[in-house]
């Protein structure tokens, strides 16, 4: 069940905590995957893991979502390398946190580059040889604070409350051709920014949470698989929100 062999996924940050869950959990259940990020020697040395633990034949493509013509570049090298795209998991994201008042414009430009304008992109490459194979599976990682915002976080909580109306509106237009799209809202999950955190601030944000603990980032990588995957052939439009009951939406 969830199987995903002889499907081909690209995904952005590829090498970050979450976004190398989500390659992990893709690459376990069967599938091909190019792992894309800005620092090809962690995406090597990322990729060499995942094949000597996991198996496959993936590959790395180096990227620099900030930069629009690298962006567009991406899914035709994606094609090249991998001969098709099934699965698009967008997860790379920035922060560039600032009250309101204080905050620059290049503060809220490389923030909607990155985090919304690169996505937009990615999703419209994608959609031609989705729709040409009557199949696709669109996976974007929103935020827990898309829905609820966040204060310090103008920025990037409107990148991701567009993210996830942009979502629903490709849904819409694609899901006649067997096409889906989807979001997944992580909540506080346990990176190696979290860990960092002093005691007291950890215990703070756990009370916060009816689970009384932070996710893991393999929290993600299965409800990635899980939506990348046939059996969930039915679901698109929606929002998987993975938060520990922090924000029951």
């Amino acid at each position: 069940m969830f199987r995903l062999e002889g499907m081909n996924a690209l995904v952005t940050g590829a090498s970050g905590g979450i976004g190398s869950a989500i390659a992990i959990a893709l690459a376990k259940q069967g599938a091909r995957v190019a792992l894309s990020g800005s620092n090809g020697a962690k995406l090597r040395s990322f990729r060499e893991q995942l094949h000597e633990e996991h198996g496959g034949e993936h590959v790395e493509i180096t990227c620099d979502l900030s930069n629009s013509e690298q962006v567009e570049e991406l899914i035709p090298a994606t094609l090249d390398t991998l001969g098709g795209i099934d699965i698009l998991v967008n997860n790379a994201g920035v922060t560039r946190d600032n009250l309101a008042m204080r905050m620059k414009d290049d503060e809220w430009d490389q923030v909607i580059a990155i985090n919304l304008e690169a996505a937009f992109r990615l999703m419209r490459a994608s959609a031609r040889p989705m729709m040409k194979g009557r199949f696709g599976r669109i996976i974007n990682i929103t935020s827990v604070v898309g829905h609820t915002g966040n204060p310090g976080q103008m920025n990037y909580c409107a990148a991701k409350a567009g993210l996830t109306g942009m979502t629903k509106s490709f849904a819409q237009e694609v899901a006649s051709r067997g096409i889906t799209a989807n979001c997944i809202a992580p909540g506080f999950i346990a990176t190696p920014m979290t860990s960092a955190l002093d005691e007291k601030q950890q215990a703070a944000i756990n009370a916060k949470i009816p689970m009384g603990k932070m996710g893991a980032s393999d929290d993600i990588g299965a409800a990635a698989a899980f939506l990348a995957s046939r059996e969930a052939g039915y679901i698109t439009g929606e929002t998987i929100h993975v938060n520990g009951g922090m924000a029951m939406v």
